[in-house]
């Protein structure tokens, strides 16, 4: 077994055990921490915790049977202090509003030191991060959003400089710079942050509060649970992120980010309730998460065209792997607010149960010439239950004229400032058994066609009572069930080793692509 370590604390260490499993490891193991028996675990990435810090801690990994199955040896991060809330007056009743009582542990942290949220209920509205500090939610320890939503902070989404030639840009709502309640926890242009621990961040929404006419404005746009804007150097871990008033995690802006060993879960039927949303970040790595929610799981994100002309700010090198994506619309979906373009994105060693989609591509004419789609791989996935697993829209219908004739047109447009474009696609050593709809949907534009789709050992198979339903939401597309690859407007296709097992009709439905070559 390989064993690498993926972060650490004063803490607390997460590890990827390597044995050939996704997401969850091939057996169970115990974990012993110089030579005691700590835990047992079944998942690849795992994190231990009470550790002390400034220490060398010996951890092996052992078999049931008391095989050594591996080791590693880890020293954890100095520490100075730590700051308890309760010695700042929280109460952790679940009654009394702790927000102030917290917020003065945070801006009384000095460097290297640790903000500690012990056991018990904190209600809270928004809570601010500082830089250079760690900030732990101890085990049974549950930070419980008020529902009153006047309570909360409002970010503007643009305030302008006094000479009026610059901005300054705080909230955002759906790739447009819009004025939004703060996060639950709120970190803006700070770094070196780590936030941790066997605790719960509770959003307390329902279709009685946040989620009530979830599209309409009421004094600010819904917040999300982890709100980072313009952050460096950001690590989250092991926490437990649940029923949030909108998008759960949502870093904008930033760079250098790890989410590990988290689990984000909301009901299937809460409205615009993704799981991780980045948006316009660099080097960002997302490991070990479970997803189970009522909207797409991973969502990556560019901006609107406003935010993508000015800021030009593309989402890129991001690394996904050992996650479990359940019930959401998408697993990995990459739009449709992209105007700044993704570029450099490997989603590898994942579990996909029960989205209606593995990869889910959303753009459309007037993203912008800066809306580029290019060096995304899929690699070493298993989907169980996936309605389609793999599509790329070109006119998905979304925004005011999402329906119009410009954006639904199948007719060659010129291609101009607001043409986006998708370049090169790469799929490799994928299973996807019981699917319904279709094996892939692939459609370009007609004038800027997709440049490149590459299929390497990809067996998809049929449910044999497969469900019908839509592929790709764009008007004129048809229900259907057990489709093969059905592929439009792509410049160059290759199938290598490619089964589409209990399809009905052809078993690939191609047009206009320029060349296609079947391995």
């Amino acid at each position: 077994m390989d064993i690498r370590m993926i972060m650490k604390t004063g803490r607390s260490v997460s590890l990827e055990l390597s044995d050939g499993g996704i997401y969850h490891t091939k057996s169970t193991y115990d974990i012993l921490v110089n030579g005691e028996k700590w835990q047992e675990t079944d998942t690849v990435i795992t994190s231990v915790y009470g550790l002390m810090p400034d220490s060398r801690y010996e951890i092996e990994i052992m078999e049931k049977d008391g095989t050594k199955a591996g080791g590693i040896s880890i020293s954890t991060s100095y520490e100075f202090v730590t700051l308890n809330v309760r010695d700042f007056g929280a109460k952790g009743d679940g009654i009394a509003d702790d927000t102030a009582c917290i917020q003065a542990a945070i801006l009384a942290c000095p460097k290297d030191s640790r903000v500690l949220i012990p056991k018990g209920t904190y209600k809270v509205t928004s809570l601010f991060l500082k830089s250079d500090m760690d900030m732990e939610l101890a085990k049974g320890a549950v930070l419980k959003a008020d529902t009153d939503r006047f309570k909360y902070p409002i970010l503007p989404g643009l305030i302008e400089s006094y000479d009026e030639k610059e901005e300054y840009n705080l909230g955002t709502w759906e790739g447009n710079p819009l004025k939004m309640f703060a996060g639950i926890i709120t970190g803006i242009n700070v770094s070196n942050v780590r936030l941790y621990g066997q605790g719960s961040i509770d959003g307390c929404a329902n279709h009685e509060n946040w989620w009530k006419n979830e599209k309409v404005m009421v004094g600010a746009f819904r917040p999300r649970m982890l709100f980072l804007n313009r952050c460096e150097n950001i690590k989250v871990q092991g926490l437990y992120f649940h029923d949030s008033p909108a998008w759960t995690l949502h870093p904008y802006f930033s760079n250098n980010l790890l989410f590990c060993n988290l689990t984000v879960e909301n009901p299937a039927q809460s409205p615009n309730t993704d799981g991780l949303d980045p948006e316009s970040c660099e080097n960002v790595e997302i490991c070990g998460i479970r997803f189970s929610l009522g909207d797409d799981c991973v969502a990556v994100k560019s901006g609107k065209i406003y935010m993508g002309r000015k800021y030009k700010k593309p989402c890129k090198h991001l690394h996904i792997y050992q996650c479990l994506m359940e019930n959401g619309h998408g697993a990995v979906t990459v739009g449709s607010e992209m105007a700044g373009g993704v570029i450099d994105m490997l989603v590898e060693k994942c579990r996909f149960y029960h989205t209606d989609r593995g990869l889910r591509i959303k753009t459309r004419r007037g993203r912008g010439k800066d809306a580029i789609l290019d060096g995304i791989t899929f690699r070493d996935i298993e989907m169980e239950q996936v309605m389609t697993p793999f599509t790329a829209n070109a006119f998905y219908f979304c925004d005011p004229d999402g329906r119009t004739e410009f954006v639904q047109s199948r007719e060659k447009y010129p291609v101009d400032d607001g043409t986006p474009e998708m370049r090169n696609f790469r799929f490799e050593n994928i299973t996807a058994k019981d699917c319904h709809v279709a094996a892939t949907y692939f459609e370009g534009l007609p004038e800027k066609k997709i440049g490149q789709v590459t299929m390497k050992n990809v067996t998809v198979t049929f449910a044999e009572d497969a469900k019908k339903d839509v592929p790709v939401m764009s008007n004129g597309v048809e229900p259907c069930s057990k489709k093969g690859l059905y592929i439009k407007n792509v410049e160059h296709v290759t199938l290598k080793n490619v089964k589409i097992v209990g399809h009905e009709g052809e078993p690939i439905e191609v047009y206009d692509v320029d060349k296609l070559d079947v391995v």
